[in-house]
């Protein structure tokens, strides 16, 4: 994590200087890692971003989720080489803020550009860095609202998080995150290296029983899937599902057009039948062999209505007790189920449901669908370059930084999401589709349920097995959340003591040493933005949820009808895309920075140092103007997530450009430097 207690220069609130005030170089290469890993998160981050990589660009788009994150990786391989190299050159405590400007600096006739490129470079910063926090509040937000269904399932519905909670959740969680960082209790080294461990082990361990649960069930074998959350190894009965009238509601085709039989009639949505007090009443259930069967199976109230064994006369099939056989669920991965619908068919158009092997895992599928995934990605990748700014508590920062950029990618990265990824994927089934993955809000939880249930032997344990999961990404989110609260205050810190954004964000506190107006300020706008996120975060759905089925104050408002969500936007992606622009820029702006750094100086290699950055530079530009023309040219990527997160980025970049021209004139400095200045 970034320390923003040990922040040098500046005044403090109470008007005392600081500029006394050092950092200890007490960190080694496995310290810088480990603090370089506290962003990447890769136990957390698959939990969490699962469900939107699954549900944008669907029906489809998620086939290619595996090399999605493959391509994202060679991109950010490319810039954190830049990084790398850059504070080789500049070592310190640096970031691309400041790299901008020692750059540009060191050249003959560059030096013009250098408070431009500075500036240009700290503004698409915050773009990133104070989006970033608010997305990680509001992820947490969703996590928590899966885990109080899972703890109280009477209150809180299985479908739909509250929103009153969530947004509870997002006030307290902020400010709770805020005040650590406040306080400058950013978590040592130590801690890190435990948080890590935890989360990496947990998923790892999760992967690899993903991995033995489909090995242990071949096609048709009878498997465990949900009903309304609850894991069982049985078909469920079907009723239809009927609006506030008690009529039955039409079902729709993809294109929202009535759906209707081979012969007009209408066909009625479906949901899983649920078990009532009255059949369990034996005065009121006459049919002794079903309510022998439902008391022999200890289903209560609410569980899921089992659906029963029948011979070819239409008669129910009897075990020796006389009591009702339930139809086991068995599980498919034929590729004719795994694909399914009509290439061009607006009504029934191609769906991907779940990988018929494991090279259809790791296949692209489409050119398409792996700039979609890759753009998502991007999001759980960045913060390897948080670490560039550690240079003063780096005992070797030439050397060691550089390869904690690239070691922190590799090993979380290349090693951990690639793994995680690929048993995850592998695990989807009939049973468990791309689909229900991308209507719920913990798909990796669901998934832990299933596994858990048929690894330790009852719902329960598979619930407890995923409620300990569920911990460890909760601590890897806490330690997420600080380090890009602490990283993005150094950066509007920086700026403030630069004088380029109000100068009373370069202060830090007298007592606890922390920039705490840009803590404060970073603090407030992570709330509006966690709100923002989850208020429509399962937004953009391929086919109508199932309607609420819960009416208490924790429902109140904030729930919109089932069918809505497959028009509305998807805010935690809006939120997502805006957060990967300002990387993209940022990332683009230090590659553009990495080639004037090395252009005139004797160390230049022609391929780090200009066909790298020159890689990363299109990669980065070419995934931002996938965004303008995806819409229009992939089936079920929706226009309106890229579109409104583009619009946020292109007044942030106006507002910023009247913002530079205005504070240069109001503070009487240069736009273009007329000369070098002198060093001090």
């Amino acid at each position: 994590m970034a320390n923003a207690d040990t922040l040098t220069g500046g005044k403090s609130s109470s008007g005392t200087s600081s500029s006394g005030t050092t950092s200890k170089a007490t960190l080694g290469l496995t310290g810088l890692t480990v603090n370089a890993m506290a962003l990447i998160a890769p136990g957390a981050f698959l939990w969490l971003t699962f469900q939107m990589q699954s549900l944008y660009g669907a029906p489809m788009a998620g086939c290619a989720m595996w090399f999605g994150i493959l391509a994202a990786l060679l991109l950010c391989f490319a810039t954190a080489i830049s990084y790398a190299e850059l504070s080789k050159l500049f070592p310190g405590a640096g970031s691309s803020y400041l790299y901008a400007e020692q750059a540009f600096l060191s050249k003959t006739h560059a030096y013009r550009f250098a408070r431009v490129a500075k500036f240009f470079t700290g503004w698409a910063s915050h773009l990133y860095y104070w989006v970033y926090p608010g997305c990680m509040v509001g992820v947490t937000a969703i996590l928590c609202g899966y885990i109080a269904s899972q703890l109280f399932p009477n209150t809180f519905s299985g479908t739909y998080n509250s929103p009153l909670f969530m947004y509870l959740f997002c006030i307290v969680f902020a400010i709770g995150v805020g005040y650590i960082a406040f306080r400058g209790v950013n978590g040592s080294t130590g801690v890190n290296i435990a948080i890590n461990i935890i989360q990496i082990s947990a998923l790892i361990v999760f992967a690899i029983i993903a991995l033995a649960y489909r090995a242990s069930h071949p096609q048709g074998a009878q498997a465990i899937h949900l009903s309304n959350g609850t894991a069982i190894n049985y078909n469920v009965d079907q009723v239809n599902v009927t609006d506030d009238k008690g009529k039955p509601v039409q079902d729709t085709f993809a294109d929202n057009s009535p759906k209707t039989d081979d012969k007009g009639q209408p066909v009625f949505k479906q949901q899983d039948r649920q078990v009532t007090k009255d059949d369990l009443d034996k005065d009121k259930n006459k049919d002794t062999a079903v309510l022998g069967a439902l008391t022999a199976m200890g289903l209560g109230e609410g569980d899921p209505f089992p659906v029963w064994q029948k011979d070819e006369a239409g008669k129910l099939k009897l075990d020796k007790s006389g009591n009702a056989m339930a139809d086991p669920f068995t599980i498919s991965y034929k590729p004719e189920e795994a694909v399914t619908g009509k290439a061009g068919d607006a009504k029934d158009p191609l769906t991907f449901n779940f990988h018929s092997s494991k090279a259809s895992v790791i296949a692209p599928h489409g050119f398409s669908f792996m700039f979609i995934q890759a753009c998502i990605a991007i999001l759980i990748l960045v913060g390897f370059e948080s670490v560039t700014a550690m240079g003063e508590e780096a005992k070797n920062a030439k050397r060691d930084i550089p390869r904690a950029v690239l070691l922190s990618l590799v090993i979380q990265g290349a090693v951990c999401y690639l793994f995680e990824y690929f048993a995850a994927n592998y695990f989807l089934n009939s049973g468990y589709t791309m689909a229900n993955a991308g209507a719920s809000s913990a798909p990796l939880g669901d998934m832990m349920v299933i596994t858990g249930t048929w690894l330790f032997g009852s719902p329960a344990a598979g619930k407890a097995f995923m409620l300990i999961q569920a911990f460890t990404v909760f601590l890897a989110l806490v330690g997420t959340t600080l380090s890009c609260i602490n990283t993005g205050a150094r950066v509007t810190y920086a700026m403030g003591r630069d004088e380029e954004v109000p100068s009373h964000f370069g202060l830090v506190h007298g007592r606890t040493l922390s920039p705490h107006r840009a803590i404060w300020t970073l603090v407030i706008i992570s709330i509006v933005i966690g709100i923002i996120s989850v208020t429509i975060a399962s937004g953009g759905q391929s086919s109508d949820p199932a309607p609420l089925d819960k009416h208490n104050i924790w429902y109140s408002f904030g729930i919109f009808s089932p069918h809505a969500y497959t028009w509305l936007p998807n805010t935690l992606v809006i939120i997502t895309l805006i957060s990967n622009f300002g990387t993209f820029l940022l990332y683009m702006t230090t590659c553009v920075i990495a080639i004037v750094a090395f252009k005139e100086h004797h160390t230049f290699n022609g391929f780090k140092h200009f066909f790298v950055p020159v890689f990363g530079l299109v990669a980065n530009l070419v995934c931002m103007l996938f965004y303008l023309v995806g819409p229009f040219l992939v089936s079920g990527m929706s226009w309106h997530e890229p579109y409104i997160a583009l619009l946020v980025a292109a007044c942030w970049g106006i507002y910023g450009l009247l913002y530079f021209r205005k504070r240069s004139t109001t503070a009487g400095k240069e736009m273009f430097l007329k000369e070098k200045p002198v060093a001090a």
